[in-house]
């Protein structure tokens, strides 16, 4: 018969937390607008992952969002220069100041475009003891010039899990974009502009409800242990 206090040797008990009941429901509550970073995926003057983008940051404006749109433009290659360029430290300045992210990629060759890749892999999973994605909600969407796919938005989604974000379940992706807007770049009605507000309304919710939580949400078993470790080799490295 197992009880509730069966020896468990590979248990370290210091770093192994009752769950705080307080912590996860009674978070004291931010009252500043919720934060969203935006990032689209093209470079065309007609760009139609931005226009999604722009019309989804009005919703997302009337909604009661702080909206901030990273232009790609100028945005070296991963690794061709360093984390000092203006245009990377604009683009982690502004994941570090964010609550959420929207995400909206064509879709290229059944995948996401390289710009779009590009914007992510500049997003480090640490930055000088801050992780610039951890804990933010997120949002994918693609556009596609032809029938409706879900390829780049389900490539999106397994970035946002590996940037530890937490990716809503409802997901956007406008097939025959070219279609879908009018000369002035404004998105006529249709169930795919539904769909939009649909999951600009969803992320909104989602970012309201973890926003607070996110701290301790993304507290690690693992992790506590391992600065644990860390810290008895520097205590054990000053006694020698």
């Amino acid at each position: 018969m197992q009880t509730d206090n069966e020896p468990m040797p590979n248990l370290v008990e210091r770093e192994f937390h009752a769950i705080d009941e307080k912590a996860l429901l009674d978070a004291p509550r931010s009252i500043h607008k919720p934060r969203v970073l935006m990032l689209y995926g093209s470079l065309r003057e007609r760009s139609y992952s931005r226009l999604v983008t722009e019309e989804a940051a009005r919703i997302l404006r009337r909604l009661g969002a702080e909206v901030r749109i990273f232009n790609p433009s100028g945005l070296p290659l991963p690794d061709s220069t360093g984390a000092d360029h203006p245009k990377v430290r604009e683009l982690r300045d502004l994941s570090i100041w964010s609550e959420a992210h929207v995400w909206c990629t064509p879709e290229r060759h059944g995948a996401m475009t390289g710009i779009m890749k590009a914007q992510i892999d500049w997003l480090p999973l640490s930055q000088g003891g801050v992780r610039p994605t951890q804990g933010r909600t997120l949002a994918v969407m693609q556009v596609s010039g032809g029938s409706q796919s879900f390829n780049a938005v389900n490539q999106l989604r397994i970035l946002g899990r590996w940037m530890r974000m937490f990716t809503i379940p409802n997901q956007s992706s406008v097939a025959k974009a070219f279609a879908e807007f009018d000369e002035a770049g404004r998105m006529r009605s249709s169930p795919y502009y539904n769909r939009i507000v649909d999951v600009m309304e969803e992320v909104m919710k989602f970012t309201l409800l973890l926003r607070d939580r996110s701290g301790y949400l993304t507290d690690r078993y693992s992790e506590r242990v391992e600065s644990a470790e860390d810290v008895a080799k520097r205590v054990n490295q000053r006694s020698v």
